[in-house]
C-alpha cells in the first residue's frame, strides 16, 4: 500500500506530537523535527510505503532525544483501560451459542482493539468508546470475509499472529482463546523494541495473552507493520511455518499489501485513515476483516 498525499501531514504531525512526548529540551524538539522534516523531503514520493516511513521516523525521535519509548505512557494506559473492557467482551461471548458465532465475535471485538491510536489526524479516539464500538462492530464492519476464514481455518493450524498496538493485545487475546478452542497452534508475535504504540513483550505479560497462546515471540526489530528484511531468524522460521496469518493493524497491511505471500493472511483493522480506507475501498473508521490468498 502506498502514501496518499494526507500520508505527509499524518507522518509529520504524528511525528510532532510523539517528540513532545519524548523531550521537554526544546533543542531537541528543533533537532528532531528538523530531522524529521528532511527525512520526509528525501524519502516521501508516491511509491513510499506509509508503515516504511513511519519506522523511519520513530528511529529520528528515539535516537535524537534519546527517549527509547516515548509512548510508554500511553501503551500502559491503553493497557489499562483495555483489560477493563474485557469482562464485557467476554460476557458477550459467552451468550453465542454456536462455535462459528462465538469466532465471529471474539474476531470483531479484536478489531475493535485496533481502535486504539493517537494523533492521526481526523481521528478522535476515547476509552469510553470502547464499550459502544464493540456493540456497533457489526454494523461497523465494511469488508467482512470472517466466514471465509473461518472455513479455511482448519483443526492443528499453526496460525501466526502479528499483534498491532498496545492495550490491542486484551481484546486480541479473546480471539486468540478462539483460534485455541479449533485446535489451533497459535504464535504471537510482538516488537522486540519500542516503535510508537506498537505493543511488545512487556505489554503481553500485562495482558497476559500468554496465558492463552502457546508461544509468544518478537519480530526482532521495531520496525512498523512487517518488513521482512528487518526480521529476526526466530521470527522468520515461524513465518515460514506458520499456515494461516493473522495481521493487525494499518501498518501490517500496508506493508502485507506489498509483498508476495505464501500462505493466507487475514488483515484485521479500523481503517482509521483516509489512504488506508482508500486503498481498501471503505469508509474511512470503518472496520475490515479482509483475508489475502497468494
Amino acid at each position: 500500500m502506498k502514501v496518499g498525499p494526507e500520508c505527509a501531514p499524518c507522518l509529520l504531525q504524528r511525528g510532532y506530537l510523539e517528540i513532545l512526548e519524548a523531550t521537554e529540551n526544546m533543542e531537541l524538539r528543533f533537532m528532531a523535527i528538523s530531522h524529521l522534516l528532511k527525512m520526509l523531503a528525501e524519502n516521501f514520493h508516491p511509491n513510499a510505503v506509509p508503515a516504511v516511513l513511519g519506522t523511519m521516523r520513530e528511529r529520528i525521535i528515539k535516537n535524537i532525544t534519546g527517549n527509547n519509548d516515548p509512548m510508554a505512557e500511553k501503551k500502559m494506559l491503553s493497557n489499562i483501560e483495555a483489560m477493563k473492557i474485557l469482562p464485557f467482551a467476554e460476557k458477550l461471548l459467552s451468550e453465542e451459542k454456536s462455535i462459528y458465532q462465538k469466532f465471529r465475535k471474539a474476531c470483531l471485538c479484536a478489531i475493535v482493539g485496533n481502535a486504539i491510536e493517537f494523533g492521526i489526524p481526523g481521528y478522535t479516539f476515547n476509552f469510553n468508546d470502547l464499550y459502544r464500538l464493540i456493540v456497533e462492530a457489526e454494523r461497523d464492519l465494511a469488508i467482512d470475509d470472517v466466514y471465509m476464514a473461518f472455513k479455511y481455518i482448519k483443526k492443528g493450524e499453526t496460525i501466526l499472529y502479528l499483534a498491532d498496538n498496545a492495550g490491542e493485545l486484551a481484546l486480541d487475546k479473546l480471539f486468540a482463546k478462539e483460534l485455541k478452542d479449533l485446535g489451533c497452534r497459535v504464535i504471537v508475535a510482538v516488537k522486540e523494541k519500542p516503535s510508537c504504540n506498537d505493543a511488545t513483550l512487556e505489554d503481553a505479560l500485562f495482558t497476559k495473552i500468554s496465558d492463552v497462546v502457546d508461544e509468544v515471540i518478537t519480530t526482532g526489530n521495531d520496525a512498523m507493520g512487517l518488513i521482512i528484511s528487518e526480521c529476526s531468524k526466530e521470527f522468520l522460521e515461524a513465518y515460514k511455518m506458520a499456515s494461516f496469518v493473522i495481521a493487525k493493524g494499518m501498518a501490517n497491511a500496508e506493508t502485507i499489501t506489498e509483498m508476495e505471500i505464501r500462505v493466507p493472511h487475514f488483515l484485521l483493522l479500523k481503517a482509521k485513515c483516509e489512504n488506508v480506507a482508500r486503498n481498501l475501498g471503505v469508509p474511512r473508521s470503518k472496520n475490515v476483516a479482509k483475508l489475502l490468498y497468494p
